[in-house]
């Protein structure tokens, strides 16, 4: 794969253009909660389970980038609160399996609907050439996420 050459002086703005953008659009993002007892981690784990399906402790601190105790930790919060729920593993009974729980699932549609709403908002606030521009760049933007 042919890796960009970013050591322009160009390239360089936009990499801190793009970075500064997305981190206070994301700060901004996540001001726009349903439900305000749950932190920032916590919803983001909520997030993972309902993108990738039921996962080990294990499985989701790696997915998180957080460490295995503080996912304990994380996890026996949101069971807690009724948003997970703790299964034993289907081959390994060592292990638990966590899943979001149908009260997670709504809390979590209530919110994509509440941020999307946010976002539609804003992006009124753009001209026709600079929203197509913002599609385009969609399908990149969560490559980079996920990279």
């Amino acid at each position: 794969m042919n890796m960009p050459d970013l050591s322009h002086g160009d390239d360089d703005a936009a990499v801190n253009a793009i970075r500064s953008a997305v981190m206070r659009l994301g700060r901004r993002l996540k001001h726009q909660r349903v439900d305000e007892s749950l932190s920032p981690t916590e919803m983001s784990v909520l997030g993972t389970l309902s993108l990738c399906g039921s996962a080990t402790p294990g499985e989701l601190a790696r997915k998180e980038h957080v460490q295995p105790p503080s996912m304990t930790r994380i996890v026996a919060l949101l069971e807690a609160k009724g948003l997970v729920r703790l299964e034993p593993h289907p081959e390994d009974r060592r292990q638990k399996v966590v899943t979001q729980t149908e009260r997670a699932e709504v809390m979590l549609e209530e919110s994509r609907r509440k941020r999307n709403a946010w976002l539609a908002h804003l992006a009124e606030g753009l001209d026709e050439d600079e929203w197509a521009k913002l599609r385009a760049a969609a399908p990149v933007l969560e490559k980079l996420a996920h990279l």
